[in-house]
């Protein structure tokens, strides 16, 4: 009985250890990300001809720069367009959790 008592404190110690230290971005962080990737984005090089929507998988390196994992477009253009302006571009003033994927929605739209 004493070692199940042992064992089950070295478990519930372990457990809250491991949730205490999982660290979430906070929504200033989240923000602070998409203005960059909003900046990133701005002034496409091709026309738009309507409104264009992408789902953008991400991941940070060591060096805190973008890593664009996979891209959910049904534009070629935009596929193109999203990897040359954010692979690789290095983030600034955002607190990135390495080998941790995001997802952002990305959207285009028609200005007129």
């Amino acid at each position: 009985m004493k070692t199940f008592k042992t064992i089950l404190l070295i478990v519930a110690i372990t457990f809250s250890s491991v949730l205490s230290a999982s660290t979430e971005p906070t929504t200033t962080e989240i923000n602070s990300m998409t203005k960059e990737i909003k900046k990133l984005l701005k002034s496409p090089s091709f026309k738009i001809e309507q409104d264009i929507k992408a789902l953008v998988t991400i991941t940070f390196n060591q060096d805190k720069e973008i890593i664009v994992l996979h891209i959910d477009s049904e534009s070629m253009e935009l596929e193109d367009f999203i990897k040359t302006r954010l692979n690789y571009n290095k983030f600034s003033n955002y607190l990135v959790p390495e080998h941790r994927t995001f997802v952002v929605p990305i959207r285009l739209t028609l200005d007129e």
